[in-house]
């Protein structure tokens, strides 16, 4: 009888272990990956020929066309405002189906100034830091939280010109930000994170759904992310044309604020925003707006407490 219970109490300490261990793995334990070598594009190919005289002429071109300091165009900077002569943002707080949704709207005059951040300049599983921490690091001057991609093993993940995960799944959904500032809403079962790469993708999203597309709304009014709540905190990006662009981050789980579900967001990003595509990107506890150093939004992860959550990327307009 002893040694039956002895057995039992093995095999219960060990499932406990493994089951821990596993928790700790998912969700605590940080890796970092390294980052794979890069495919080699046509465009890469026809540039190991430049010759020293075209390297020559390159040099003069870049020497033209540097910035003069005494143009440059001086930032007019206000609480809810940003404006040089390259970037513009307004800060726009909305009331939505009982919601604070928060809108920043974005003109660009290169698609250079949308860019993304990892936390701690590190591309690995459960390296992660609040969104306002990346922000500051980068020196963002408007950022909200990215895809979390470090909680996945799967999911393409292209950022600022590199790829870094081409393993994707055939369920997932993505949002391709190419090399012009144009976005396009990819399913990762019909092409390679290879050849979105070829094609000019910039910077990949794997988390989801597409909100719009063309305009029109695309995710259906039932449906929610699998871990998801109906109405939440929501962070999406969206075009309305060419480099004009919109961040929303939506406030929830509070008294004050119900949240929106996938469709709210997108009635919202295509009626009062005028959105073509929209994206939806990491939500609940993660949602956070930073500009000019501030939070803008109030990040809550069970409601009871106002705080950011440490994610693993973030998505930001700065030099």
């Amino acid at each position: 009888m002893k040694k039956k219970y002895l057995w039992a109490f093995i095999y219960g300490f060990i499932l406990t272990a493994f089951t821990v261990y596993a928790l700790l793995d998912t969700f605590v334990i940080a890796r970092v990956y390294e980052v794979p070598v890069q495919p080699v594009t046509s465009a890469e190919t026809e540039s190991d020929a430049i010759t020293e005289t075209d390297t020559e002429k390159q040099t003069e071109t870049e020497k033209n066309t540097e910035t003069d300091p005494e143009t440059e165009t001086e930032p007019v900077i206000t609480e809810n405002s940003y404006a040089d002569g390259n970037i513009s943002i307004q800060i726009t707080e909305y009331r939505y189906n009982d919601t604070n949704v928060y809108v920043a709207d974005v003109v660009l005059s290169s698609a250079e100034y949308l860019k993304t951040a990892l936390a701690k300049g590190i591309y690995g599983k459960n390296v992660v830091a609040k969104t306002s921490e990346t922000a500051s690091a980068v020196g963002a001057l408007l950022a909200i939280n990215g895809d979390y991609y470090g909680a996945r093993e799967k999911g393409y993940v292209i950022r600022n010109g590199i790829l870094y995960r081409s393993k994707g799944s055939s369920s997932n959904q993505d949002l391709v930000i190419y090399e012009d500032g144009s976005m396009q809403i990819i399913n990762e079962s019909e092409i390679s994170a290879e050849a979105l790469y070829a094609s000019g993708a910039y910077n990949v999203f794997s988390f989801g759904p597409g909100l719009l597309s063309d305009g029109e709304i695309i995710v259906s009014e039932n449906y929610e992310v699998s871990v998801a709540m109906a109405s939440n905190p929501r962070t999406a990006i969206g075009i309305i044309d060419g480099l004009h662009y919109v961040f929303v981050v939506a406030d929830g789980r509070t008294s004050d604020n119900q949240g929106l579900s996938l469709y709210e967001l997108a009635a919202f990003m295509k009626e009062e925003l005028g959105a073509s595509v929209a994206y939806n990107l990491d939500g609940g506890g993660s949602s956070t707006m930073v500009f000019n150093g501030k939070i803008i939004n109030n990040p809550t992860t069970n409601g009871k407490k106002i705080s950011e959550r440490s994610v693993s990327d973030i998505v930001y307009v700065g030099y």
